[in-house]
Order: C-alpha cells, then structure tokens, then sequence
C-alpha cells in the first residue's frame, strides 16, 4: 500500500473517530428509565422546566430551599452530581457570576441554557451585594410576562435535547402559558380597586411584579446592605404617612429591619417568599396578601 493510500486511511478513520467522540459529547443524560436530567440555579425553574418537560424531565435546584440565591455556594456533591445533567438553565441570580464558569466545567457535556436570553433587564433602586448601582434587577421569574420568556426558552432548549418529545413539550409549553394569562388577569382583578399601592419590603424583590401589576416597593435593604438610622428613621416615617402598617419580609433573609420599622408602626412583619416552589399558586397567594393588606392600608 502506497503512503498517500496509507494517509487516506488515517483521514477517513480520524474523521470516523472525531464523529463519534462528538456523538458520545452531546449525548443528554438520563436515568435508566429515560427521564431527561436538567439543572437550574433556583427552585421556581424547577416548575417552570417540569411544567414544560412533563414527565419526560426532572429538574434539581442547585440553590436548595431555604438558602439565600445571591450569597449561595454550591457543595463539591452538587458539582459533582451534574455529571449527570444534560442541561442547566440559569437565570441570572447573583451566585452564578462567580459560579457559572466552574458551572459549566464540571460537565462539558451540559448544555449551558441562559432562560433570560431576549429579556431586557430593570435597574435595580438598590442594588445587590457585590454590584454596582444600577445593576440589572435579576428577580425575573417574579413577573409573569417574563416568565412566558423563559418558558419559551426553555421549550426551545428541552425540544434540541429531547426532538422525540417536541410534540409533548410544545402541548405542555401552551398550557402553561395559557395558565400564566389566566394568572395575569386573575391578579389584575385582584388589585383592581386597592387604592394604596406602595408596599414596603426588606428585600426588593417584587419590583417587575409591581411594575406589572401597577405598585410601587418600598425596599428596606439599601445596596444590599442593612439601613442606617437615618434611613430607618426616613422609612417608619414614609410608612406612617402613607398609613402603611405591614412590613413584607421573606424566609431567606433578615427580618430585623422589618421588625424595627413594624414595631415603630405599631403593625406586623408578614413573610412573602420569592423562591416558592408552587410558582403558580404562590404568585396568587402573594397577588391576594398584597390586596388584602394594600386595601387596609392609609386607614
């Protein structure tokens, strides 16, 4: 055999192999019994991506229940465990900018989603720990509209990874978007009539809900960062004024600042959490308490 017959051979068998070796990369993971395994950085995505992928997906948060998405610090065993993970879906919650990288390193094989990809971000009145002012406003799943976003995104990603299920995810993406219009107008009827549409808070989470539904948040925390007096003093005075007499608080951060402020008041701390993992059912439950204490408001 000659050497330029030889040197073909070698082309055709490096070529054979770099197809396979590619192949094998984009594999998606699954259990045994085909369930597609994704990621995502907080725990609504998980009903957003579950809600899309029926039973053919199982997501897993990378920040658990309970623990702070701005702040939070993957275990070496959830790293670990996303050898298994076809896919991680971010958001763009603060921990990810010093984690995303070692993210997507430790399985090569993932498919790094961006669900806010196409979403134009608010400014924040008081930024996170660690940015800078007028940082972008990372608390998007919080806004219905922008949620029917994301749920697009992430039909798109489920439908490469899995295309024999594409039919299934497409059924699966209407519905829940039929389910989100029918949240929109089931709020805006709610908070139809409450005349007091400031709120205070600690955390200023709700601020693409209120700019949704026509409120306006009052944040405690300032730059991510507890008040001084002087600021304590400037909001127990807004709040009495307005005749607010509740200070939202939620689960996974401090509720000191709320409770002086109430306490000065002479009304109550009320805990709204963010990070529910009933997306749906925790948007109306919060829609009906902010009716509910907004309508009791100035009185």
């Amino acid at each position: 055999m000659g050497w330029s017959v030889r040197f073909r051979w070698i082309e055709v068998v490096l070529v054979v192999l770099a197809v396979l070796i590619t192949a094998c990369g984009e594999a998606p993971a699954a259990t045994p019994g085909g369930t597609l395994q994704v990621t995502v950085s907080i725990v609504p995505q998980v009903y957003f991506v579950e809600r899309i992928g029926g039973e053919y997906v199982s997501a897993t948060p990378m920040v658990l229940p309970g623990d702070n998405p701005e702040t939070y610090e993957p275990k070496p065993a959830q790293l670990k465990a996303l050898s298994h993970s076809a896919a991680y879906f971010s958001i763009g919650v603060p921990f990810e900018g010093a984690w995303l990288d070692r993210i997507a390193s430790a399985n090569r094989k993932m498919k790094m989603v961006d669900t806010i990809a196409g979403i134009e971000r608010m400014p924040m009145a008081t930024p996170e720990p660690g940015q800078p002012a007028g940082a972008p406003d990372p608390h998007v799943w919080l806004s219905p509209r922008l949620v029917k976003v994301q749920a697009q995104t992430i039909y798109e990603a489920l439908a490469q990874l899995a295309p024999e299920h594409q039919v299934a995810f497409k059924a699966n993406l209407d519905a829940f978007v039929a389910d989100i219009d029918g949240l929109q107008s089931d709020i805006q009827q709610t908070l139809t009539g409450v005349k007091q549409r400031k709120f205070i808070v600690f955390h200023p989470s709700w601020g693409y809900f209120a700019r949704d539904f026509d409120l306006q948040q009052i944040p405690i925390e300032v730059g991510g960062r507890e008040p001084s007096a002087q600021e304590l003093a400037q909001l127990i005075s807004t709040a009495k004024a307005d005749g607010i007499h509740v200070v939202f608080a939620a689960p996974e951060f401090s509720t000191a600042s709320a409770e002086t402020i109430a306490k000065a008041i002479d009304g109550q701390v009320l805990l709204i959490s963010p990070l529910a993992a009933d997306w749906l059912g925790n948007m109306r439950t919060v829609a009906q308490t902010f009716a509910e204490v907004l309508s009791q408001s100035g009185n």
